[in-house]
Protein backbone atom coordinates (compact mmCIF):
# COMPACT_ATOMS: atom_id res chain seq x y z
CA UNK A 1 0.00 0.00 0.00
CA UNK A 2 1.34 3.53 -0.83
CA UNK A 3 2.10 5.58 2.28
CA UNK A 4 -0.14 8.33 3.29
CA UNK A 5 -0.83 11.46 5.76
CA UNK A 6 -3.67 10.93 7.94
CA UNK A 7 -5.11 14.03 9.78
CA UNK A 8 -8.51 13.65 11.94
CA UNK A 9 -10.37 17.14 11.40
CA UNK A 10 -12.53 19.19 14.15
CA UNK A 11 -14.16 21.05 11.85
CA UNK A 12 -16.04 20.80 8.03
CA UNK A 13 -14.38 23.78 7.58
CA UNK A 14 -11.00 22.85 8.87
CA UNK A 15 -11.17 19.50 6.60
CA UNK A 16 -11.90 21.77 3.41
CA UNK A 17 -9.15 23.97 3.79
CA UNK A 18 -6.61 20.52 4.41
CA UNK A 19 -7.99 19.11 1.56
CA UNK A 20 -7.26 22.26 -0.41
CA UNK A 21 -3.40 22.66 0.63
CA UNK A 22 -3.38 18.60 0.08
CA UNK A 23 -4.38 18.04 -3.66
CA UNK A 24 -4.32 14.41 -3.64
CA UNK A 25 -6.63 14.08 -0.63
CA UNK A 26 -9.36 11.97 -0.22
CA UNK A 27 -12.31 12.92 2.79
CA UNK A 28 -12.51 9.48 5.23
CA UNK A 29 -15.59 8.56 6.28
CA UNK A 30 -16.53 5.27 7.58
CA UNK A 31 -14.05 3.56 4.51
CA UNK A 32 -16.63 0.91 3.28
CA UNK A 33 -15.53 1.49 -0.27
CA UNK A 34 -12.60 3.57 0.14
CA UNK A 35 -10.13 1.24 1.60
CA UNK A 36 -11.22 -1.36 -0.40
CA UNK A 37 -9.88 1.02 -3.31
CA UNK A 38 -6.89 1.75 -1.57
CA UNK A 39 -6.08 -2.59 -0.95
CA UNK A 40 -6.99 -3.11 -4.71
CA UNK A 41 -4.24 0.17 -5.52
CA UNK A 42 -7.86 1.92 -7.41
CA UNK A 43 -7.11 4.70 -5.31
CA UNK A 44 -4.02 6.16 -4.05
CA UNK A 45 -4.95 9.42 -1.65
CA UNK A 46 -1.57 11.18 -0.37
CA UNK A 47 -4.05 12.28 2.65
CA UNK A 48 -6.87 10.85 4.18
CA UNK A 49 -8.63 13.41 6.30
CA UNK A 50 -11.00 11.63 8.28
CA UNK A 51 -14.75 13.48 9.05
CA UNK A 52 -15.92 10.35 10.97
CA UNK A 53 -16.08 12.87 14.35
CA UNK A 54 -17.55 16.12 12.93
CA UNK A 55 -20.44 17.05 14.28
CA UNK A 56 -22.34 15.69 11.21
CA UNK A 57 -24.43 12.69 12.19
CA UNK A 58 -27.76 14.71 13.06
CA UNK A 59 -31.21 13.37 11.60
CA UNK A 60 -33.33 16.50 12.23
CA UNK A 61 -36.69 17.28 11.37
CA UNK A 62 -37.34 20.42 8.99
CA UNK A 63 -39.73 23.61 9.39
CA UNK A 64 -41.97 22.53 6.39
CA UNK A 65 -41.99 18.62 7.45
CA UNK A 66 -38.78 17.72 5.89
CA UNK A 67 -36.47 15.66 7.07
CA UNK A 68 -32.58 16.90 7.63
CA UNK A 69 -29.62 13.99 7.31
CA UNK A 70 -25.96 14.77 8.40
CA UNK A 71 -23.74 13.35 6.18
CA UNK A 72 -21.84 11.00 9.17
CA UNK A 73 -25.32 9.17 9.89
CA UNK A 74 -24.38 5.47 9.70
CA UNK A 75 -26.61 3.50 7.16
CA UNK A 76 -28.21 1.62 9.64
CA UNK A 77 -28.87 4.01 12.50
CA UNK A 78 -30.25 6.17 8.92
CA UNK A 79 -32.66 2.95 8.02
CA UNK A 80 -33.96 2.53 11.98
CA UNK A 81 -34.88 6.12 12.05
CA UNK A 82 -38.68 5.90 13.17
CA UNK A 83 -39.01 9.13 10.76
CA UNK A 84 -37.65 7.83 8.13
CA UNK A 85 -39.22 3.96 8.40
CA UNK A 86 -42.82 6.09 8.56
CA UNK A 87 -42.47 8.86 6.25
CA UNK A 88 -39.60 7.66 3.66
CA UNK A 89 -40.10 3.90 3.72
CA UNK A 90 -38.57 3.25 0.87
CA UNK A 91 -35.14 5.20 1.85
CA UNK A 92 -35.24 2.64 4.55
CA UNK A 93 -35.93 -0.19 2.58
CA UNK A 94 -33.05 0.56 0.26
CA UNK A 95 -30.43 1.10 2.73
CA UNK A 96 -31.52 -2.53 4.45
CA UNK A 97 -31.19 -4.29 1.57
CA UNK A 98 -27.81 -2.77 0.81
CA UNK A 99 -24.71 -4.61 1.83
CA UNK A 100 -24.58 -6.23 5.04
CA UNK A 101 -25.70 -5.38 8.90
CA UNK A 102 -21.56 -5.24 9.84
CA UNK A 103 -21.13 -2.74 6.54
CA UNK A 104 -24.59 -1.04 7.32
CA UNK A 105 -23.04 0.02 10.83
CA UNK A 106 -19.77 1.49 9.39
CA UNK A 107 -20.82 3.17 6.37
CA UNK A 108 -22.15 6.70 6.52
CA UNK A 109 -24.46 8.76 4.43
CA UNK A 110 -22.00 10.96 2.73
CA UNK A 111 -19.86 8.10 1.72
CA UNK A 112 -22.40 5.85 0.21
CA UNK A 113 -23.18 8.65 -2.60
CA UNK A 114 -19.68 8.73 -3.21
CA UNK A 115 -18.76 5.62 -3.31
CA UNK A 116 -17.64 3.63 -6.93
CA UNK A 117 -18.60 1.72 -9.42
CA UNK A 118 -18.02 -2.50 -9.17
CA UNK A 119 -17.59 -2.99 -12.68
CA UNK A 120 -14.48 -5.53 -12.37
CA UNK A 121 -12.21 -3.73 -14.88
CA UNK A 122 -12.66 -0.79 -13.24
CA UNK A 123 -11.19 -2.78 -10.23
CA UNK A 124 -8.97 -4.52 -11.74
CA UNK A 125 -5.66 -2.24 -12.30
CA UNK A 126 -4.30 -5.19 -14.31
CA UNK A 127 -6.92 -4.25 -17.11
CA UNK A 128 -7.64 -0.66 -19.02
CA UNK A 129 -10.20 1.64 -17.76
CA UNK A 130 -11.35 4.63 -19.10
CA UNK A 131 -12.73 6.11 -15.50
CA UNK A 132 -9.81 5.10 -13.52
CA UNK A 133 -7.29 6.51 -16.49
CA UNK A 134 -9.05 8.27 -19.18
CA UNK A 135 -8.19 7.27 -22.52
CA UNK A 136 -7.38 3.40 -21.80
CA UNK A 137 -10.44 2.48 -23.23
CA UNK A 138 -13.16 0.53 -21.31
CA UNK A 139 -12.51 -3.71 -22.02
CA UNK A 140 -16.66 -4.01 -20.96
CA UNK A 141 -17.70 -3.26 -24.35
CA UNK A 142 -16.10 -6.47 -25.51
CA UNK A 143 -16.24 -8.84 -22.60
CA UNK A 144 -18.37 -9.72 -20.19
CA UNK A 145 -21.28 -7.00 -19.74
CA UNK A 146 -24.25 -8.81 -17.95
CA UNK A 147 -24.33 -6.37 -14.69
CA UNK A 148 -23.49 -3.59 -16.64
CA UNK A 149 -25.49 -0.50 -17.94
CA UNK A 150 -28.42 -0.39 -20.47
CA UNK A 151 -29.37 3.28 -20.07
CA UNK A 152 -27.48 6.48 -20.72
CA UNK A 153 -24.15 4.74 -21.28
CA UNK A 154 -21.69 5.70 -23.75
CA UNK A 155 -18.48 4.63 -25.97
CA UNK A 156 -16.28 5.51 -23.25
CA UNK A 157 -18.03 3.43 -20.12
CA UNK A 158 -20.99 0.77 -19.79
CA UNK A 159 -20.32 0.77 -15.82
CA UNK A 160 -23.60 1.00 -13.40
CA UNK A 161 -24.09 2.88 -10.16
CA UNK A 162 -24.08 0.68 -6.91
CA UNK A 163 -26.07 2.65 -4.17
CA UNK A 164 -29.34 1.41 -3.31
CA UNK A 165 -29.82 4.33 -0.87
CA UNK A 166 -28.79 7.03 -4.06
CA UNK A 167 -31.76 5.64 -5.84
CA UNK A 168 -34.33 6.31 -3.22
CA UNK A 169 -32.76 9.47 -2.75
CA UNK A 170 -33.38 10.53 -6.46
CA UNK A 171 -37.45 9.31 -5.82
CA UNK A 172 -37.84 11.33 -2.90
CA UNK A 173 -36.12 14.66 -4.47
CA UNK A 174 -33.52 14.99 -2.22
CA UNK A 175 -31.15 17.52 -2.14
CA UNK A 176 -27.31 17.59 -1.39
CA UNK A 177 -25.87 20.03 0.63
CA UNK A 178 -22.06 20.55 0.56
CA UNK A 179 -19.40 22.21 1.96
CA UNK A 180 -16.36 23.68 -0.12
CA UNK A 181 -13.29 26.51 -0.38
CA UNK A 182 -15.88 28.59 -2.30
CA UNK A 183 -18.67 28.03 0.54
CA UNK A 184 -21.76 26.21 0.67
CA UNK A 185 -24.16 25.03 -1.84
CA UNK A 186 -26.76 22.74 -2.71
CA UNK A 187 -27.00 20.17 -5.86
CA UNK A 188 -30.32 18.08 -6.39
CA UNK A 189 -29.90 13.91 -5.58
CA UNK A 190 -30.87 13.79 -9.33
CA UNK A 191 -28.89 16.14 -10.84
CA UNK A 192 -25.69 15.31 -8.36
CA UNK A 193 -24.79 11.66 -10.20
CA UNK A 194 -23.13 12.12 -13.75
CA UNK A 195 -23.56 10.13 -16.88
CA UNK A 196 -20.39 8.75 -18.28
CA UNK A 197 -20.24 10.51 -21.79
CA UNK A 198 -16.92 11.72 -22.75
CA UNK A 199 -15.68 11.71 -19.09
CA UNK A 200 -16.49 8.61 -17.17
CA UNK A 201 -14.04 9.28 -14.32
CA UNK A 202 -16.39 12.34 -13.28
CA UNK A 203 -18.98 10.19 -11.02
CA UNK A 204 -20.41 13.21 -9.79
CA UNK A 205 -21.03 17.23 -10.01
CA UNK A 206 -19.03 17.23 -6.71
CA UNK A 207 -16.29 19.91 -7.02
CA UNK A 208 -12.74 19.57 -6.11
CA UNK A 209 -12.31 20.08 -2.15
CA UNK A 210 -16.12 20.28 -1.77
CA UNK A 211 -17.41 18.14 1.06
CA UNK A 212 -21.04 16.66 1.81
CA UNK A 213 -22.26 17.90 4.81
CA UNK A 214 -25.89 16.70 4.69
CA UNK A 215 -29.04 15.54 3.06
CA UNK A 216 -32.66 17.37 2.93
CA UNK A 217 -35.54 15.62 2.62
CA UNK A 218 -38.81 18.02 0.90
CA UNK A 219 -41.92 16.56 3.06
CA UNK A 220 -43.79 13.61 1.75
CA UNK A 221 -46.54 14.26 -1.19
CA UNK A 222 -49.61 14.60 0.66
CA UNK A 223 -51.20 11.24 0.75
CA UNK A 224 -47.86 9.60 -0.81
CA UNK A 225 -46.62 6.17 -0.62
CA UNK A 226 -43.17 4.81 -0.93
CA UNK A 227 -41.54 1.66 -1.46
CA UNK A 228 -37.63 0.36 -2.95
CA UNK A 229 -37.72 -3.10 -4.83
CA UNK A 230 -34.05 -4.45 -5.99
CA UNK A 231 -33.53 -8.00 -7.97
CA UNK A 232 -30.28 -9.72 -7.20
CA UNK A 233 -28.80 -12.91 -8.09
CA UNK A 234 -29.05 -13.82 -3.94
CA UNK A 235 -31.15 -12.43 -1.06
CA UNK A 236 -27.81 -10.62 0.35
CA UNK A 237 -24.77 -9.04 0.10
CA UNK A 238 -25.12 -8.41 -3.97
CA UNK A 239 -25.55 -5.46 -6.16
CA UNK A 240 -28.70 -4.88 -7.90
CA UNK A 241 -29.38 -6.66 -11.37
CA UNK A 242 -31.97 -3.71 -11.28
CA UNK A 243 -34.00 -1.74 -8.62
CA UNK A 244 -36.58 0.69 -8.04
CA UNK A 245 -37.81 3.47 -6.19
CA UNK A 246 -41.98 4.21 -6.42
CA UNK A 247 -42.92 7.65 -4.83
CA UNK A 248 -47.43 7.40 -5.86
CA UNK A 249 -50.20 9.11 -4.48
CA UNK A 250 -53.68 8.08 -5.07
CA UNK A 251 -57.26 9.86 -4.94
CA UNK A 252 -60.48 8.87 -6.42
CA UNK A 253 -58.98 6.14 -8.72
CA UNK A 254 -56.33 8.63 -10.41
CA UNK A 255 -52.77 9.36 -9.97
CA UNK A 256 -52.03 12.55 -7.88
CA UNK A 257 -48.28 12.59 -7.85
CA UNK A 258 -45.67 10.03 -8.82
CA UNK A 259 -41.92 10.04 -8.67
CA UNK A 260 -40.32 6.64 -10.19
CA UNK A 261 -36.39 5.62 -10.13
CA UNK A 262 -34.36 2.85 -11.39
CA UNK A 263 -31.22 1.88 -10.06
CA UNK A 264 -28.77 -1.22 -11.48
CA UNK A 265 -29.50 0.09 -14.75
CA UNK A 266 -27.19 3.24 -15.52
CA UNK A 267 -24.08 5.10 -14.29
CA UNK A 268 -26.49 7.07 -11.58
CA UNK A 269 -29.57 6.60 -10.69
CA UNK A 270 -32.05 6.98 -13.47
CA UNK A 271 -35.39 9.31 -12.67
CA UNK A 272 -37.88 8.09 -14.85
CA UNK A 273 -39.59 11.36 -16.05
CA UNK A 274 -41.26 9.72 -19.46
CA UNK A 275 -42.97 7.28 -16.96
CA UNK A 276 -43.96 10.17 -14.49
CA UNK A 277 -45.36 12.36 -16.91
CA UNK A 278 -47.51 9.33 -18.23
CA UNK A 279 -48.82 8.86 -14.64
CA UNK A 280 -49.86 11.85 -13.58
CA UNK A 281 -53.65 12.35 -13.91
CA UNK A 282 -54.35 8.39 -15.50
CA UNK A 283 -56.28 5.94 -13.91
CA UNK A 284 -54.07 3.91 -11.26
CA UNK A 285 -54.70 0.75 -13.23
CA UNK A 286 -52.00 -2.04 -14.17
CA UNK A 287 -52.48 -0.73 -17.62
CA UNK A 288 -51.33 2.49 -17.30
CA UNK A 289 -48.21 1.33 -15.30
CA UNK A 290 -47.29 -0.89 -17.97
CA UNK A 291 -47.63 2.19 -20.97
CA UNK A 292 -45.65 4.54 -18.55
CA UNK A 293 -42.53 2.40 -17.69
CA UNK A 294 -42.49 1.01 -21.64
CA UNK A 295 -42.45 4.57 -22.89
CA UNK A 296 -39.46 4.83 -20.53
CA UNK A 297 -37.61 1.81 -21.03
CA UNK A 298 -37.97 2.47 -24.55
CA UNK A 299 -34.53 4.34 -24.29
CA UNK A 300 -32.46 1.25 -23.01
CA UNK A 301 -29.92 0.46 -25.13
CA UNK A 302 -29.05 -2.99 -23.88
CA UNK A 303 -25.20 -4.26 -24.57
CA UNK A 304 -24.87 -8.05 -25.67
CA UNK A 305 -25.03 -10.03 -22.45
CA UNK A 306 -27.25 -7.55 -20.25
CA UNK A 307 -31.35 -6.99 -22.54
CA UNK A 308 -32.83 -9.21 -19.47
CA UNK A 309 -32.37 -5.52 -17.48
CA UNK A 310 -34.92 -4.40 -19.28
CA UNK A 311 -37.55 -7.01 -18.57
CA UNK A 312 -36.67 -7.17 -15.14
CA UNK A 313 -36.97 -3.30 -14.53
CA UNK A 314 -40.29 -3.30 -16.33
CA UNK A 315 -41.49 -6.22 -13.95
CA UNK A 316 -40.14 -4.15 -10.72
CA UNK A 317 -41.68 -0.84 -11.60
CA UNK A 318 -44.78 -1.87 -12.31
CA UNK A 319 -45.28 -4.72 -9.55
CA UNK A 320 -44.33 -1.17 -7.33
CA UNK A 321 -46.98 0.85 -8.24
CA UNK A 322 -49.47 -1.53 -8.60
CA UNK A 323 -48.34 -2.65 -4.85
CA UNK A 324 -49.01 1.14 -4.00
CA UNK A 325 -52.03 1.53 -5.66
CA UNK A 326 -54.01 -1.30 -3.86
CA UNK A 327 -52.88 0.33 -0.55
CA UNK A 328 -53.67 3.85 -1.32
Amino acid sequence: MKPFGYLRARSAEEAVREHAAHPGALFLGGGTNLVDLMKLGVAAPDRLIDISGLPLDHVADTEDGGLRIGATVRNSALAAHSAVRTRYPALSQALLSGASGQLRNTATTGGNLLQRTRCAYFQDTSKPCNKREPGTGCPALDSAQRDLAVLGHSTHCVATHPSDMAVALSALDATVHLHGPDGGRTVPATGFHRLPGDTPDRDTEIRPGELITELVLPPRPEGAASLYRKARDRASFAFALASVAAVLSVRGGRIEYAALAFGGLAHRPWRARAAEDLLRGAPATEETFERAVDAELAAARPLRENAFKVGLAHNLAVDALTELAADS
